[in-house]
Parts: structure tokens; sequence; C-alpha cells
């Protein structure tokens, strides 16, 4: 953990004393049973950097942020289905179980964040009370795990510098589609029976 605050400390003081958010922050929706759903997030650029490379990163639990910077959030109107879980309406953080082999995995999780002065005491005030990742794992807010649902893997054209989500209807609600790199990864969306 003190590895994970320091490497945090030292990204936030080269970003400068205002804390120029390094990915800029996006809202995608979509309609799900005429309801909106929304997914808010940061786009980290590759930057050089491989895919499988910053894959290669990820802690033991093989859990990631989706996003960079505050937490990505998915806000739904309305009670719908995320594989076989039933997700009632709300707001959650958004997560990604990318196993080194088979598909990947949408999270959902009712833990709303952790405050950045909590993680970082020099955080200006403007920014101070946004809600960051739990930096310390996964592990410690698992417990509020609301849904987990496999997602379909896909192949990118053209490869996706900056990480990008994407929602459009479908003949039974929406698919959201998170592409980074060479990959895509696609999970479908429905309203709950």
């Amino acid at each position: 953990m003190r590895t994970q605050l320091t490497a945090l400390v030292a990204a936030l003081a080269v970003s400068g004393a205002a804390l120029a958010q390094d990915a800029p922050r996006e809202t995608v929706t979509a309609s799900v049973g005429g309801k909106k759903v929304s997914i808010e997030y940061g786009r980290p650029s590759l930057k050089g950097r491989t895919l499988d490379q910053l894959l290669a990163q990820l802690p033991e639990d093989r859990i990631w942020r989706a996003g960079g910077d505050k937490v990505t959030t998915f806000s739904t109107e309305t009670q719908l289905m995320l594989g076989t879980r039933k997700v009632a309406a709300g707001k959650y953080t958004v997560y990604m179980h990318i196993p080194p082999q088979g598909n990947a995995s949408l999270v959902l999780n009712s833990d709303k964040g952790i405050p950045l002065i909590k993680l970082w005491d020099k955080a200006p005030a403007s920014v101070a009370n946004e809600p960051w990742p739990h930096l310390e794992g996964y592990q410690n807010i698992a417990a509020s795990e609301v849904a987990r649902a496999e997602m379909r893997a896909g192949t990118a054209a053209p490869p996706a510098e900056l990480f990008t989500v994407a929602m459009a209807p479908s003949p039974t609600g929406a698919s959201a589609t998170f592409s980074w790199g060479d990959r895509t990864w696609t999970i479908d969306l429905v309203p709950a029976k």
C-alpha cells in the first residue's frame, strides 16, 4: 500500500500544485427500457505502452478501475440485468476483472470511492472530496460488489490510444463497449423483468 500511495503522490506532484488531471473525463449514455443509463469515466492514454504491458501490472486479484483518475461510475434510472444479476436503479463504481487468460468481466460496486484528501493531504480544495478508487486493493471493498458479468472480447480497429467507452442501442436494450489498444470488451444491458 505504501508503494502505491508513494506512486500516487509522485504522480500528483508531477502534475503540478493544482492537480491537473491527466485523463480527460467523458460521459456516455444510452436508453434501456426507455430509461437513461450512463457511464462517466477518465480516459487514460497508452503513451507508447502496449496494453499487454499495462495489464501485466495489474494486482494479483486482476481488478482494474476501468478508467483513469477519479472513479468510473455507472448510473441507471431503471432496474436492469447485467449478465444474470439484477441491478437496482442507482449509481455504482465500475471495475473490470481481466484474468491472464479467458474473458474479462464488468464489475459494479456500491462503494463510492475514497475522497482524494484521504490519499493525498495536499489535494487542492476544489478536488479534495472527489471520489478516487481505493488504491489499497479491491479486497477492501469486495463485500460491496453488486454484480460481476462476463464480457465479450473483440478487436479494436483501428486501435484506441485513449481508453474509450461507447454505448449503443441493441434489440434488447443497449450494449456498452470498452476499448483500449487493440482490444474491446462488450456487455449487454437489458431491462430487468
